[in-house]
C-alpha cells in the first residue's frame, strides 16, 4: 500500500521546471542555481536534517521516492542534491559542537564531500592541518561545507580512516568536471591548503559504522540516526538509477509509438521486437523497484525498532543496491539499442538517460563486480576481505 509522502507531493510540483533545466545543467557542468532554489523551496535539503534545526528526519523509503522522481527529471541534479541531503545524516553523527558550527546560524547549510582517504594531514595542537586535492565532490558549488577523508595514525601504530568537516572558506574549487555522463552534477575537485581542522570536526569512519561516534544517540527519539552512516550516505544511488530507468521506459514508449522507419514506412511501435523490448524492460525495472523498496523498508524497520544492523544485514543492503542498479542499466540498454539513431543527438533525452544510468553504476559503492564478491564471501561464511570494502 502506498504511504503518504508530503515531501514527494511538494517535489512533484517543481519537477517540470527542473526537467526543463536538464540541458542547461549539462552545459553549465553543474546544477543550475534555479534548481537548488526550487529544491530548497520545498525543503528537500531538510530530509535528514535533525528536527532540532528544523529538519524533517524522514524515513529512507520517503527520501528515496523523492530522489527517484527527481532523477527522472534530471539525474545530474538528483546526484548532487541527494548527496547534499545525505551528508546531513552523516554530520548528525558528529559532535554537537560541529553541528552548531554548521547549522547553528544557518540551518539551510549543506555539505559536499570527497570521502576517499586521500587527504594529507599533520598533527597540531587541538586538531590537524589538512592538505589535498580532493576529487569527486558533487554539488560543491552549492555547499557551505565539505566532508573529506584521510588516514590518521593511531596509538597502536596503525591508521584510522577518518572524516574531517571543513568550511568552504578553507578551500578552492577546481572547475575540472568534464565528463561524458552526469555532466551537470558539478563533481569537481576541492583544493585544500593548510586548513586547520579542530578535533570536534573529526570522526573515525569505523566509529560511524559501529555506533561509537561523538554524536551517536544524540537524538534518542529519532528514527533515523540510530544507524550506520553509510547506508544513508549511499541510499540515493539505486534510487537515481531506478528513476532514470523508469523515465527511459516512458521515453521509449512515447518515441516508438509514433516512430516510422524512414526507408520502409513501417510503424515501429506495432512491431514485435519493440513490444518485447518494452515489456521486458518494464518487468526488469519493476523488479528492481520492488527489490529496493523491500530493502529500504528493512532500513525503516530497523530504525523504528532502534535495531542496529548486523554485518550480514549491511552486506545485503549494499549489494542489493548494486544489483538493482545493474538491473536498471540492463533495462535502459535494451531500450536504447532499439530507439533509433535520431536519439543519439545531444538534444534528445534518451541519450542523456542512457549516459547517466551507466554513471549510477560507476560509483565504488555500486560496482557490482566488487559487491558480488562481498556477498559471495558472506554467503560462503568467509571473513570479509578488507580490499573489497
Amino acid at each position: 500500500m502506498q504511504t503518504q509522502n508530503p515531501l514527494l507531493d511538494d517535489l512533484k510540483g517543481i519537477l517540470p521546471l527542473i526537467a526543463k533545466n536538464a540541458c542547461d545543467a549539462e552545459t553549465l557542468r553543474r546544477v543550475p542555481d534555479e534548481n537548488i532554489r526550487l529544491l530548497k523551496s520545498v525543503g528537500l535539503h531538510k530530509a535528514f536534517l535533525p528536527k532540532v534545526y528544523g529538519g524533517f528526519e524522514v524515513s529512507l523509503p520517503e527520501f528515496t521516492e523523492c530522489i527517484s522522481a527527481l532523477a527522472g527529471a534530471c539525474c545530474s541534479t538528483a546526484w548532487a542534491f541527494s548527496l547534499l541531503c545525505t551528508h546531513n545524516h552523516q554530520m548528525a553523527m558528529f559532535s554537537k559542537q560541529l553541528q552548531e558550527d554548521v547549522w547553528g546560524d544557518d540551518p539551510d547549510a549543506t555539505a559536499c564531500s570527497s570521502i576517499a582517504p586521500f587527504g594529507k594531514t599533520q598533527e597540531t595542537e587541538g586538531g590537524i592541518i589538512f592538505n589535498g586535492d580532493m576529487r569527486w565532490s558533487s554539488g560543491c558549488d552549492h555547499a557551505e561545507w565539505a566532508i573529506v577523508g584521510f588516514l590518521r595514525d593511531n596509538k597502536e601504530g596503525a591508521k584510522d580512516y577518518c572524516f574531517a568537516v571543513i568550511p568552504a572558506c578553507d578551500y578552492q574549487i577546481d572547475d575540472d568536471w568534464h565528463a561524458m555522463a552526469m555532466k551537470g552534477s558539478g563533481t569537481k575537485t576541492l583544493q585544500i591548503k593548510n586548513a586547520f581542522v579542530p578535533e570536534h570536526r573529526i570522526e573515525k569512519a569505523k566509529d560511524m559504522m559501529e555506533g561509537r561516534s561523538s554524536g551517536f544517540n544524540l537524538y534518542p527519539e529519532s528514527e533515523i540516526y540510530f544507524a550506520p552512516y553509510r547506508p544513508y550516505f549511499a541510499s540515493g544511488f539505486a534510487a537515481m538509477s531506478l528513476g532514470v530507468a523508469e523515465r527511459m521506459v516512458e521515453v521509449f514508449r512515447d518515441v516508438t509509438k509514433t516512430r516510422v522507419r524512414a526507408y520502409t514506412g513501417a510503424k515501429v511501435g506495432a512491431a514485435t521486437p519493440a513490444l518485447m523490448r518494452l515489456a521486458e524492460s518494464h518487468h526488469q525495472v519493476s523488479a528492481a523497484k520492488a527489490f529496493m523498496q523491500a530493502t529500504w523498508q528493512e532500513h525503516k524497520q530497523h530504525a523504528l525498532e532502534h535495531k542496529y544492523p548486523s554485518t550480514e544485514t549491511l552486506t545485503h543492503w549494499r549489494t542489493n543496491q548494486a544489483y538493482a542498479v545493474k538491473m536498471c542499466i540492463q533495462a535502459v540498454d535494451r531500450l536504447f539499442e532499439a530507439i533509433g539513431g535520431n536519439n543519439w543527438f545531444e538534444d534528445k533525452e534518451a541519450q542523456r538517460l542512457f549516459r547517466d544510468c551507466h554513471m549510477t553504476g560507476a560509483h565504488a559503492y555500486t560496482d557490482y563486480d566488487v559487491c558480488a564478491q562481498i556477498l559471495g564471501r558472506e554467503l560462503m561464511g568467509l571473513e570479509p576481505d578488507p580490499a573489497l570494502l
